[in-house]
């Protein structure tokens, strides 16, 4: 009898990204279903009771071979890391830092789950995570409209390629999470305030809620090429 307690168990999510935010909470809520759980991050942390952590920048091609070969199967690889990107007009953006931030969130997923595959078992899910200006545009966000857009059609001709191997896409709003830790607390709760009163839910999300997405693209078996927006409508 299915049991969704323990709907993971003696499966292993490796989580890229998972120090803090929301591949942290994706991280615990996989953990409290019974999978063994490794999160690799570029800093060390403590992930949390049961959950191993490994050192490993998502760009370094050496870093991430050491990490599959050490962990061994993967069943379920989740990709949650991605560079901080200011919002600049065309005119004013530097391009250099336009393509440091596709070099960590598209080229570095890109090269991870290649060098996964042979680590990947049968049936093995892989979750990768965009936003939803990829598909609402917005003056000033050419960068992550063009990234998060990138890495959606990466994630369908991927679920086609790398059948029966399954690959989604996460999409999240604005999620208060220690993204925004550089911000006073004054200034970072009014932003969360103006931006949550202009959503059909009236608030910004919460790391938790968007994990959600993550374990419901691990858990259902029918569930591939999919965006799963988790963004309080903030897409409508």
């Amino acid at each position: 009898m299915y049991n969704a307690h323990q709907s993971l168990l003696h499966q292993t999510v490796l989580v890229l990204g998972g120090a803090s935010g929301i591949g942290a909470a994706v991280a615990r809520q996989a953990r409290a279903r019974g999978a063994r759980v490794i999160v690799a991050s570029r800093q060390a942390v403590s992930p949390g009771e049961g959950i191993e952590a490994c050192v490993a920048d998502i760009t370094d091609t050496r870093a991430l071979q050491a990490l599959f070969s050490g962990v061994g199967t993967v069943d379920h690889l989740v990709i949650s890391a991605g560079p901080a990107v200011q919002a600049r007009p065309l005119a004013q953006s530097d391009l250099q830092l336009a393509r440091e931030a596709f070099e960590v969130k598209f080229w570095g997923a890109l090269q991870a789950i290649q060098l996964a595959l042979p680590h990947l078992s049968a049936h093995a899910s892989i979750s990768l995570t965009s936003g939803l200006l990829s598909r609402k545009f917005v003056a000033g966000q050419m960068i992550k409209t063009t990234l998060n857009a990138a890495l959606e059609a990466l994630a369908r001709q991927l679920a086609k390629e790398l059948a029966p191997r399954r690959v989604n896409v996460v999409s999240p709003g604005l999620t208060e999470t220690e993204a925004y830790a550089g911000m006073d607390a004054e200034s970072r709760q009014a932003m969360f305030a103006r931006a949550g009163a202009g959503l059909p839910v009236g608030r910004v999300g919460a790391a938790d809620e968007v994990a959600a997405g993550y374990l419901l693209a691990m858990e259902n078996g029918f569930m591939t090429a999919s965006v799963i927006d988790i963004d309080g409508g903030g897409l409508i």
